[in-house]
């Protein structure tokens, strides 16, 4: 069902204001013990809490010119950006699914792939507080999703985890070191619950693409070597966010290398 051009606004605020939250779940969630509701927000250099009209998604940003209103040190970038990419990830599912349950649930998908994009950049790790109850939200949003069927989001979620184990388990046996982190292992059994099984091969093609492209850039930058290491999970939440909006596409191109293949 095509959305009404009207509820893409309203959509954009909620997904922005959505984005204001995410980025005190990015800032804090990696802190142990630190807590996601308490205290208030707050700027981060001066510990001030942050009155109602300092706290507007993005708009407050550009009024303060980007630094905070009592210390005047820089804000960073990365919370407007946050806002941002949220506000056009509810209108993009919006646009995708119709006002219906299976947009609800791509939201939460988007957006828990964009917390865990933020957080594997800046510290590495890819939370289980998110990864692991995602995938169980994944099935079961399965049993409602126009998307998939629950049969599918059950080979994707065992498939997507249990490949990436036995890569896992591989590298580590011949190189005698980690390859890939447990935080990846589940975050493709995330994808698979929510995108299905068919989504698999794409995500772990696409990322791993892209994953090696970067990573020889990092190499030659870094020289480091065989050392270099990057965050995997920003290059699977991309993918398994390409697939989820450009299946239609794919899926074309897929059969126009079948057919030229003959």
């Amino acid at each position: 069902m095509e959305p009404d051009l009207l509820l893409f606004f309203p959509a954009f605020l909620l997904g922005a204001t959505i984005g204001s939250f995410l980025n005190v779940v990015i800032l804090r969630l990696p802190e142990s013990g630190a807590s996601i509701v308490f205290p208030a927000s707050h700027c981060p250099r001066c510990l001030t809490p942050l009155r109602w009209f300092e706290n507007i998604p993005i708009l407050s940003y550009l009024i303060l010119r980007g630094r905070c209103a009592h210390c005047r040190k820089a804000i960073s970038l990365q919370y407007p950006v946050v806002e941002l990419l949220t506000g056009l990830l509810a209108v993009a599912v919006l646009a995708a699914f119709g006002l219906s349950v299976t947009a609800v649930g791509m939201f939460v998908l988007c957006t828990a792939l964009l917390t865990i994009i933020w957080i594997d950049l800046h510290h590495q790790i890819i939370p289980d507080v998110i990864s692991l109850p995602g995938i169980l939200v994944g099935f079961l949003f399965s049993f409602v999703s126009t998307f998939i069927g629950w049969q599918d989001s059950l080979i994707g979620l065992l498939v997507g985890g249990g490949f990436f184990y036995l890569v896992s388990l591989s590298y580590y046996l011949i190189r005698k070191q980690e390859g890939l982190g447990g935080g990846d292992i589940k975050l493709l059994a995330l994808l698979g619950a929510f995108l299905g099984w068919q989504s698999l091969l794409f995500i772990i093609f696409t990322s791993s693409l892209s994953g090696s492209i970067v990573g020889l850039i990092a190499m030659r930058s870094q020289k480091k070597g065989g050392s270099t290491r990057i965050p995997f999970g920003p290059f699977l939440a991309l993918s398994g966010m390409a697939y989820l909006f450009f299946r239609p596409q794919i899926y074309e191109l897929f059969q126009l290398y079948l057919h030229l293949l003959g």
